[in-house]
This record gives structure tokens, C-alpha cells and sequence, in this order.
């Protein structure tokens, strides 16, 4: 039978945080709880009734608490297959079904990061929870294992729901969880005896995790590898979600562009850039950007390069928002934009971005290196007969950032180092274009004097020929089509400039 039923269970926790609501559940479902040590205290003082393991065991925790669950009468109790061969050895052994394991493990990471001493990273090494987990797990279609104080909320569903009875399905999904848990814990013990470095530099090496809310929906489990604290100070807010975070990373190598260049503002939406602006101020530039598409800016990541003022934190108090990130914040500015209790702040200490990227697929996993190339004035090759001027040279380089962060394929179009329309993520860069042009005449932006920036070059003169009749004067694009010489001609025929730069900037 699939379905089961829990009549026992086995709770053995370092942190009891969450574990009050489930003990209760447990008791009220009538549910036998058995237990060690501080988890048994913790349990005996909700006044809810439950047998110490040393009474099955016969034998008390020894040996500091390096053994307490670690007997034939725990671990029989949860592998033994509720088949009649095994029920019957468990019967002439007086060993009792465990039907439900509850484990938070030792915090081996949490201690690596917090301390040197040997000792103490040693003894936060689990022992008998790892083996709990494993076990359950194993034994899935017979037993529940929750692995961890992540999995107590999905635990709790389902003894509401279900009052107590499982299904197949529901225990596999446990037993992945655990599997997953189990696997994460012992790579990180792995790497801290592999480390060949001085054990104060190898410790932060040791990849951290964190479970997430869910995926890209609610349907997809997520989780969240690595160190954010060491890119980040939270300064307010909610806990980041799967998507916060893909969209953040996105704004920081956005920025990572600006980091040095003149107050920037940028807005993006869905890891695209809605709106960026350079202005003499941080003020000046937010408005700028939020010009560039005030309804897309709802519900968006906002970043800057430099302080956000007091100033500049009552106008973009105006509009609602899921994260905004700064290198500082004036202290009254941070007042301000912590009073909504949800909306997250962070404070950014490096615009670090990785050497190499990966994407999982089909079967595997594909690296390439991080897309870190950033064109200057002196790598531009003229194309035409007419130069651009300085300052839309300045416009180009700006155009040219914001399109290698939007995807393919795309056309930015720019206009006094501001984002004044763009076109991403199209199967047509003819496409592109057209939307580029309708989103800036939709926000009342004049092109005439605008310059165009293209990820990849144009295999057809449709494109300058469109941008020609828009107002653009200026054109920046890699180059390398058999047909870049019709765009040439058309663009000396018009009078417009065109610069190439040998680099093309496709973000699928």
C-alpha cells in the first residue's frame, strides 16, 4: 500500500527554531515521539509526552554525544520494510516501526566560518543525523525523513492536510530533499580537508547554500549557492527570492560597467534594462532613467553607481519597487527607504562578477568566460566618411554597454548618455529596432541626434536605413557581415556616421 500512515516518529535537532508547532501537530495526531537529549528537554517542556531513545537503546548518549541514536533499535525501527519477513524481526527484537525522522544537522559550515579551531570544526561534524537522514531516506516508501528546519514548513502542510497519512509521492519528494541535504553536507566537510590553503583563507571557499521560497514559480523548488554576504550588506526587507536574485546579479554587471563613470541610474526588469542615465548628480540620473520607462520601472531592481541621497531617496519613495542597491546610503535616505518593511536594501561592496559562467543543459553543463569586455574610444574603427562627433562617440560607448546586457537580439538607442529606447530579446534585429523606436516615441523621446548601439552586426542595410528615417545620426556595431559594406554606403549617402568594434556582445 502506498499510502502510510505515521504512528512514530523520531526527532533528533541541533537548532530547535520551528520545531514547537510540529511537536504539537505531532502530539495532537496521536503520533509516539521518541527522542535524545536536548531535543527530548525541548519536547518533555511543551508538555507533550515522549520516550527517550536510551529506553530503546538500553544505553545512554556516551562518549560526549558522538553516540546516541547510533543502535540496531533506532536504525532497524526506520529500515526495516514493512514486509512480513522484516516485521517479524523487528517483532522478535522488540524493535518499534519508526514511520517519521526529523534532523537538523550539526552546523558544520556556520562553525567552519565562524571559528579556526580544529576542535570545534571537528565536533561539528554529524554523525548520527547524516546516518538518520540517509537511512529514512532510503526507506522512502515506508518512512518520512525531514532533513532539515527548511523542510518543516512542507512537513507541516502536509500533517494539516493529510492528517498524518503520506503518500509514495509525497515521501520520495522528502527523500530527493534529503539526498540533496546529505550530499551538500558532506561535500562541505570534503572541502575543508581538501583545502590546500591556510585554514582562515580556505573556510570562505566552502560553497554555502540556502534554500529559497521556490524557483522561477511557485511550483520549482530553488536554492541559492553561494556567499551573498560577501557582496552584499541587507540593510531592510524581505528574504530575496529566486528571481530577486537573478535580477540583481544582472544590475550588478550592468553596473559593474558605470562603477567608475558618472552618477548612473538604472532600472531593470526581468534582468533587462529599462532605463539608464549618466547625469551630474545621482538625482538627475534616476530621473533620466525612470524617463526611460516609467511603467516598466513598477515592481523593478533599481541601482546606482554611487551614494543615494536623502534627495534622491524621496523620489524613488514615489514609485514601487522590489530592491534597490547603492554602494552607501545617507543615513536619513536609509530612514527612509527602510519604512516599508519589505522592500529589500543593499548595500553593495564589490561589483565582483565571476571569470567563468555556466548554464545547465540537456544533460550537462556549458562554461564559457564571463563576456567582461568593454570597448574604448581608442578601439573604435570608422566606418564611413563622416566621424561622429565627441559627444555622440560618448553616446555610443554608453548605447554600447546597456545593449551587452540586453538580450538577444537587440538594439539600443541613446541620447545624451541616456537610455532612450531598446529592443531585446526579438528574433528579428529588424524587430528590434522597431520596438526601440516605439518604446521611445511612446515615452515622448525626440531621436533626432540619437545614436544606435547593435549586439551583432547588421546583415542587411534594413536597419540603418530605419534608424536613417527615425533621426539617428550615429550607428556602433561589431561588424564581420558579407553585406557590412551596403550599410556602409547607405549610411555615407545620409550623412550619417558609422563606428565598428570587432566585438560581438550575444546574451542568450
Amino acid at each position: 500500500m502506498q499510502n502510510k500512515k505515521i504512528k512514530s516518529a523520531l526527532i533528533s535537532v541541533y537548532t530547535k527554531d520551528g520545531l514547537a508547532p510540529i511537536a504539537k501537530a505531532l502530539h495532537q495526531l496521536g503520533v509516539q515521539i521518541y527522542s535524545t537529549g536536548g531535543t527530548q528537554k525541548f519536547i518533555e517542556d511543551l508538555s507533550i509526552p515522549v520516550t527517550a531513545v536510551e529506553s530503546l537503546t538500553t544505553y545512554p548518549s556516551i562518549l560526549d554525544g558522538r553516540v546516541k541514536t547510533l543502535h540496531p533499535k533506532v536504525f532497524g525501527g526506520i529500515l526495516a520494510r514493512r514486509e512480513a519477513d522484516h516485521l517479524q524481526q523487528l517483532e522478535k527484537y522488540e524493535i518499534p516501526e519508526i514511520d517519521l525522522v526529523i534532523v537538523d544537522l550539526y552546523p558544520f559550515e556556520d562553525t567552519v566560518a565562524s571559528t579556526d579551531d580544529e576542535n570545534q570544526i571537528i565536533e561539528k561534524i554529524d554523525i548520527g543525523g547524516i546516518a538518520l537522514i540517509r537511512a529514512a531516506a532510503k526507506n522512502y516508501k515506508d518512512v518520512v525523513v525531514v532533513p532539515s528546519r527548511e523542510e518543516y514548513g512542507m512537513l507541516a502542510d502536509l500533517l494539516e492536510a493529510k492528517k498524518g497519512e503520506t503518500e509514495l509521492s509525497d515521501r520520495k519528494v522528502f527523500a530527493r530533499r534529503a539526498f540533496k541535504v546529505s550530499s551538500h553536507y558532506d561535500t562541505a566537510i570534503f572541502q575543508y580537508f581538501d583545502a590546500e590553503e591556510e585554514e582562515t583563507a580556505f573556510k570562505h571557499s566552502i560553497l554555502r547554500s540556502q534554500s529559497l521560497r521556490y524557483g522561477e514559480n511557485p511550483h520549482q523548488a530553488g536554492t541559492f549557492y553561494g556567499d551573498f554576504a560577501a557582496m552584499f550588506d541587507k540593510l531592510n526587507g524581505k528574504e530575496l527570492s529566486f528571481n530577486n536574485l537573478v535580477d540583481v546579479d544582472a544590475a550588478v554587471n550592468l553596473m559593474a560597467e558605470f562603477q567608475d563613470a558618472a552618477p548612473t541610474f538604472a532600472v531593470l526588469k526581468h534582468t533587462n534594462s529599462c532605463g539608464v542615465a549618466s547625469r551630474p548628480t545621482i538625482l538627475e540620473a534616476w530621473k533620466a532613467a525612470l524617463a526611460g520607462d516609467n511603467i516598466s520601472a513598477f515592481g523593478g531592481i533599481l541601482i546606482a553607481n554611487t551614494t543615494i541621497d536623502l534627495a534622491t531617496a524621496q523620489e524613488i519613495d514615489k514609485i514601487f519597487y522590489e530592491v534597490v542597491i547603492a554602494p552607501d546610503f545617507d543615513a536619513d535616505a536609509l530612514e527612509l527607504l527602510c519604512k516599508k518593511k519589505k522592500r529589500i536594501v543593499l548595500k553593495i561592496k564589490d561589483f565582483y562578477r565571476h571569470q567563468k559562467s555556466f548554464k545547465s543543459l540537456l544533460n550537462g553543463v556549458i562554461e564559457q568566460d564571463t563576456d567582461l569586455k568593454v570597448e574604448s574610444r581608442e578601439e573604435l574603427k570608422q566606418a564611413t566618411t563622416k566621424a561622429p562627433s565627441e559627444a555622440e562617440i560618448a553616446d555610443l560607448l554608453f548605447a554600447n554597454k546597456c545593449a551587452k546586457h540586453l538580450k538577444s537580439n537587440t538594439i539600443v538607442l541613446a541620447k545624451d548618455q541616456q537610455l532612450v529606447g531598446m529592443g531585446c530579446g526579438q528574433t528579428s534585429r529588424v524587430d528590434a529596432l522597431k520596438q526601440a523606436i516605439l518604446k521611445a516615441k511612446q515615452f515622448g523621446f525626440d531621436l533626432n541626434g540619437s545614436v544606435m548601439a547593435s549586439d551583432a552586426f547588421f546583415p542587411f542595410p534594413d536597419c540603418v536605413e530605419i534608424a536613417n528615417e527615425a533621426g539617428i545620426t550615429a550607428v556602433i556595431q561589431p561588424g564581420g557581415s558579407i553585406k557590412d559594406q551596403e550599410s556602409i554606403d547607405y549610411c555615407d549617402a545620409n550623412g550619417m556616421s558609422m563606428v565598428m568594434t570587432g566585438t560581438r556582445h550575444f546574451k542568450h
